[in-house]
């Protein structure tokens, strides 16, 4: 019998069945920090490469598409391997990929071989999500995974707000290679000792029988609302879509806020790398409250309202959407200090949403097939984050970035009401405290 608690909360259950499965979640969150780190040490070194290399605008997007394009395409291979060796062995073998290819950076002469180093990164990289979907799937019952995709998608932010402090260090005491050297270098050692911990629950041998019992527990565990075993079956599903189609539309957002961020402060206003080191960051430390909260928002609306399932993670995504209004009005900013604020509010509303999306895999697919649900979902969101990408690239300099940032609101609005047209006859009991 499970015990009880006698204190209200998200998923009272977490302090009496064991912790294991939250050190296990600290480990992928450690991966997706590395992951993001080295994705984001390009966007901080932009403004330097761009001198070094004579690049303009246009052709840094074609660095930054590069990247993307690759992730696009091997993130539904990336899920179909994980999900085919495992994800020790698979993640294992992309933590070491992206980390190589990271530090190949470093034999950049110019800006098209910058990108294909950066198409290599990113053909490595795309199994950061698929993969840690995969290990909240295995380890974590229902109630619990959009708090544990927010812990492991607080990687994202915290790799991004440590980046221009440590590149800018990087490229002002040793040169800008470095910056990739050293960052890749760290995600080397993290395939190590990756390798090294983590099994899955039913190999882990400090797993107690209580916390195995409350993960697979069917007072929980609700069964998926689709099994599919195939990626045929996968996408004939009306769930695929409701995350597809929001991604496509969400990952603009993240991205132009990865790669451009450091490039509008500079072009807005005449920021330089030290003052990108000092105040480039916070947006990502804001990004991480969004995941935390965005994690704990599901939980509470299931327990303290009663909405089901799918329902509290379409009200988390609506909330989110509607936050990133702020970032919209950048045009509005009288100083860079208010359009680091807004940011702020932007990369606090998109990790918001992005988490409860993110999550909506393992709700709606069995653990089988999560890798590859997640992995084909996220081309279809890098896709629109490419396309962006090219858009920002040809229009930046004509008509500014602002514009730009009210296009990102909109298209968030718009996939929160996509998500609710395509959920709106899938149905869930709430679960039980």
């Amino acid at each position: 019998m499970r015990a009880q608690s006698s204190k209200p909360g998200p998923f009272p259950m977490a302090e009496r069945v064991g912790k294991l499965r939250w050190w296990i979640i600290g480990l992928v969150t450690l991966g997706t920090v590395l992951n993001y780190l080295a994705r984001s040490s390009l966007s901080v070194a932009a403004p330097t490469l761009m001198d070094v290399f004579d690049m303009n605008t246009q052709q840094y997007s074609y660095v930054v598409f590069a990247f993307q394009a690759a992730y696009t395409v091997m993130q539904t291979f990336a899920g179909a391997i994980l999900d085919f060796l495992g994800t020790r062995v698979g993640f294992t073998i992309f933590v070491a990929g992206w980390a190589l290819a990271n530090m190949g950076h470093a034999l950049a002469g110019g800006w098209f071989s910058l990108a294909f180093w950066r198409g290599l990164l990113g053909s490595f990289e795309a199994a950061a999500i698929p993969g840690g979907l995969k290990v909240v799937s295995e380890w974590f019952p229902p109630r619990e995974r959009t708090v544990a995709t927010g812990v492991f998608n607080m990687g994202s932010s915290i790799g991004n707000m440590i980046a221009p402090a440590l590149v800018a260090f990087c490229i002002l005491t040793f040169g800008w290679q470095s910056a990739f050297l050293i960052t890749g270098a760290m995600s080397l050692i993290f395939a190590a000792i990756w390798f090294s911990l983590y099994r899955s629950p039913e190999q882990h041998k400090r797993l107690s029988e209580a916390e195995a019992r409350h993960i697979k527990d069917p007072k929980t565990d609700d069964e998926p609302i689709a099994k599919p075993a195939e990626w045929r079956e996968v996408v004939r599903t009306k769930g695929f879509w409701s995350i597809a189609f929001p991604r496509f539309l969400a990952e603009p957002a993240w991205q132009t806020f990865n790669f451009f961020i450091p490039l509008y402060l500079v072009a807005v206003w005449d920021f330089d790398l030290k003052q990108l080191a000092l105040w480039a960051w916070l947006p990502f430390l804001a990004a991480d409250a969004g995941s935390l909260l965005g994690g704990l928002t599901a939980p509470a609306l299931m327990r303290w309202f009663g909405v089901d399932l799918l329902a509290s993670r379409k009200l988390t995504v609506t909330m989110g959407a509607m936050l990133m209004i702020g970032p919209a009005c950048i045009g509005l900013a009288t100083s860079p200090g208010i359009a680091i604020a807004l940011f702020c509010v932007g990369g606090f509303a998109h990790q918001m949403l992005s988490g409860a999306l993110l999550t909506l895999s393992a709700d709606l697919f069995d653990h089988r097939a999560v890798g590859t649900a997640t992995g084909m979902a996220g081309s279809i969101g890098w896709i629109g984050g490419a396309l962006f990408t090219l858009v920002v690239g040809a229009l930046a300099e004509t008509i500014g970035y602002n514009p730009l940032f009210v296009m990102l609101a909109l298209f968030d609005l718009a996939g929160a009401a996509i998500l609710w047209a395509l959920l709106r006859d899938q149905k869930a009991e709430p679960l039980q405290a």
